[in-house]
């Protein structure tokens, strides 16, 4: 079959050293493997927020700090069962502790989102057209769970050079009829599938993703286009 018609490739980059502080994310991924244009890089925002020295100080055994930390990162505080609240971050997001995470993270430390993800994602977009002069996308992810569903997927927290949102609004469906209402959110999509790949256990904390449709490759935001404001929401 060739090779323009193997549809969606996803490889997980493997072999990164440990990220700290000031970290070039985008000289180790050009380092570790051969990029195309037109490919889009996924990053777990984990790394991101630790080259982005986004740690804070606390105790893991200290339950009532853990919930503390997570409610100063929130704007509002939606829901509360045990350790854990449900609320919505400065960023827009809604999630499990503001997306404070202490997971593969050194004793008496969290790690916090990033600031602006979708400009953490350009500035790796950016440097990678340096290290490795190639024109990509970038996608951050992060793990969320869903409302009304059980289990958790991989979604786009930050983009840069891919669309987070694709409109099909106007095209004509299988059957002959016009869509209406679809938008699909194709970044959330090339997230849960690059985890697939990186797994959540397995260190592996970068995928690249080949043969996405070129007309997905533009400027986009998840702020601008995924996170749905107030006057829109039915559920709040």
């Amino acid at each position: 079959m060739p090779e323009d018609e193997v549809g969606l490739q996803i490889f997980p980059v493997r072999g990164l050293p440990e990220i700290g502080p000031g970290a070039d994310i985008a000289e180790m991924i050009a380092s570790a493997v051969s990029l195309r244009d037109g490919d889009v890089v996924v990053v777990t925002q984990k790394i991101v927020s630790k080259a982005e020295n986004r740690f804070v100080a606390v105790d893991h055994n200290d339950p009532i700090a853990k919930r503390k930390l997570a409610e100063s990162e929130a704007v509002r505080v939606l829901r509360r069962r045990g350790e854990m609240v449900i609320t919505e971050t400065r960023h827009g997001f809604i999630c499990a502790n503001s997306g404070v995470d202490l997971s593969n993270v050194a004793d008496g430390f969290a790690v916090l989102l990033p600031v602006d993800p979708d400009r953490s994602a350009r500035r790796i977009r950016d440097r990678l057209r340096v290290h490795a002069a190639v024109t990509v996308g970038v996608i951050i992810s992060d793990t969320f769970g869903r409302v009304w569903r059980r289990g958790l997927t991989d979604v786009a927290i930050g983009v840069a050079g891919v669309a987070a949102v694709v409109d099909l609004r106007g095209q004509i469906d299988a059957m002959g009829r016009e869509l209406l209402v679809t938008e699909v959110c194709v970044a959330d999509e090339l997230a849960g599938a690059a985890e697939l790949v990186m797994g959540k256990a397995s260190g592996v904390p970068v995928a690249v993703i080949r043969g996405v449709e070129p007309s997905w490759l533009r400027e986009a935001s998840v702020h601008e286009e995924i996170v749905r404001p107030p006057e829109e929401d039915l559920f709040r």
